[in-house]
C-alpha cells in the first residue's frame, strides 16, 4: 500500500521549515501552498519533491528571503518585474493579484518576471483565477537551462518551456498545463536518480538517435529531451518553444543572452475578464458547449471517454484532499533529512 501525508499538515510543515530556514512568513505560507497543490493535482515532479531542493537554494543564499521585486517599468495595465531570486511560486501569486486587480480595470493584466527563482508547478496556479471568473495564461522558460534541441538540432538550446492556460466554464474549469517538450527535466531526473527508463523514445542522444535512456542527459557528451511532436513532426514544440521564450525572457528584457549561472525563470503572467469582451455569462456559454462537445464525443468500444484537460487533476485533487497525497520515492526521506537538520518535526503518514 502506498504510504500517504495528510495535505493540511504537510502544507504546516512546508510553511514551518522554510519559516525556520529563513523565509519571511508570508513567502513560506505561499510557497508551502503551492507544492502541497501540486501534489494533490498529482503533479508530483513539482510538488513536495521541490521542497529540498528550495531549502538548499535559501541555504546556499541563491533563494532571497526577504524583500519585493524591484519594478523595472510599468503601465496602466502591464508591468516588467525584475523577481531578484525571490520564491518564484510567491512571486507568481503576487503577479497574478497585480494583474487580477489591472484586469478588473482594464479587462486584462500582464505581468513579466526576470530572475525569479523557480516557480513550480504552473497548474497550481490557475483555480485562482477561474474561480474569479477570469482567464489566465502562464509561460516559463529557466534562462541556465538547455535541455530541449532545436527540431533538426543535436545541441540543447532551451528548456521545456511549459504554457499553463486556465479559464471557466458553467461547471469545472479548464486547466491546462503542458510542456513544449514531450517531457520534462523533473520526471527524466527522477527516473535517471531510481535508475528506471523513459516508458518511451523521449529523448535523443549526442548523436540524434531516439532513446528511452534517461542518462543522455546527464552524460557526456549530452542528449536532448525532443520537442512536443517528436522526431517526426517536432518543429510544432520547437515553435512553441521559441514562442515561450520570446513571451518571457523577450518581454522581461532578460534571459539567456545575459547567461545567467543559476536555476531560476523568466515569466509572463496574464488575466483576462471576460466581462471587459463578450461578457462572462456569453464566455461560459460557449466554453461548456465546446466542452460538452467534447466530453460527449463517441469513443471506440472499450474505450474511456473523452477527458477534459485539468478533470484528472481536480478528481486527483478531491481524493488526496481526503485520503492523503502520495510522496515519490525518496522524496520523504529528503524531508525527513532537512527536518532533522532544521529541528521541525516531520509530520507521520495517514
Amino acid at each position: 500500500m502506498q504510504t500517504t501525508y495528510n495535505a493540511s499538515r504537510m502544507q504546516e510543515f512546508g510553511h514551518d521549515i522554510l519559516r525556520h530556514a529563513g523565509l519571511d512568513d508570508e513567502k513560506a505560507s505561499t510557497v508551502a501552498e503551492i507544492l502541497v497543490e501540486a501534489d494533490l493535482m498529482g503533479h508530483t515532479t513539482h510538488g513536495l519533491q521541490l521542497l529540498g531542493p528550495y531549502l538548499a537554494e535559501i541555504e546556499s543564499g541563491r533563494m532571497a528571503k526577504t524583500g519585493s521585486p524591484d519594478i523595472i517599468s510599468e503601465r496602466p495595465a502591464v508591468a516588467n518585474w525584475d523577481g531578484r531570486y525571490l520564491p518564484g511560486p510567491w512571486l507568481i501569486v503576487e503577479a497574478m493579484n497585480d494583474a487580477m486587480k489591472k484586469a478588473e480595470t482594464y479587462g486584462t493584466g500582464t505581468i513579466t518576471i526576470h530572475r525569479s527563482n523557480h516557480i513550480a508547478c504552473l497548474a497550481a496556479y490557475l483555480k485562482r483565477a477561474t474561480d474569479r471568473g477570469m482567464m489566465v495564461v502562464i509561460h516559463s522558460s529557466d534562462p541556465a537551462a538547455r535541455s530541449v534541441a532545436p527540431h533538426g538540432g543535436l545541441e540543447a538550446t532551451h528548456s521545456p518551456n511549459p504554457i499553463a492556460v486556465g479559464f471557466p466554464t458553467t461547471s469545472d474549469p479548464v486547466l491546462l498545463d503542458i510542456s513544449t517538450s514531450i517531457t520534462t527535466n523533473g520526471m527524466v531526473g527522477r527516473l535517471h536518480k531510481q535508475g528506471e527508463r523513459l516508458p518511451h523514445p523521449w529523448l535523443k542522444d549526442a548523436s540524434g538517435q531516439v532513446t528511452t535512456d534517461p542518462s543522455v542527459l546527464f552524460n557526456e557528451p549530452k542528449g536532448s529531451i525532443l520537442p512536443v511532436g517528436g522526431i517526426d513532426h517536432g518543429h510544432k514544440g520547437y515553435a512553441l518553444g521559441l514562442m515561450v521564450e520570446a513571451f518571457t525572457s523577450g518581454l522581461a528584457g532578460h534571459g539567456r543572452a545575459q547567461e545567467p549561472a543559476q536555476w531560476g525563470a523568466s515569466v509572463f503572467v496574464q488575466l483576462l475578464d471576460p466581462e471587459a469582451f463578450g461578457g462572462l455569462p456569453s464566455f461560459t456559454s460557449e466554453t461548456a458547449f465546446l466542452i460538452e462537445s467534447c466530453r460527449s464525443n463517441p469513443v471506440p468500444t472499450g474505450e474511456s471517454p473523452v477527458r477534459i484537460p485539468g478533470q484528472r487533476a481536480l478528481a486527483l485533487r478531491q481524493t488526496h484532499r481526503q485520503e492523503g497525497i502520495p510522496l515519490p520515492p525518496g522524496v520523504a526521506d529528503v524531508l525527513s533529512e532537512w527536518a532533522s537538520k532544521l529541528n521541525v518535526p516531520f509530520p507521520d503518514p495517514c
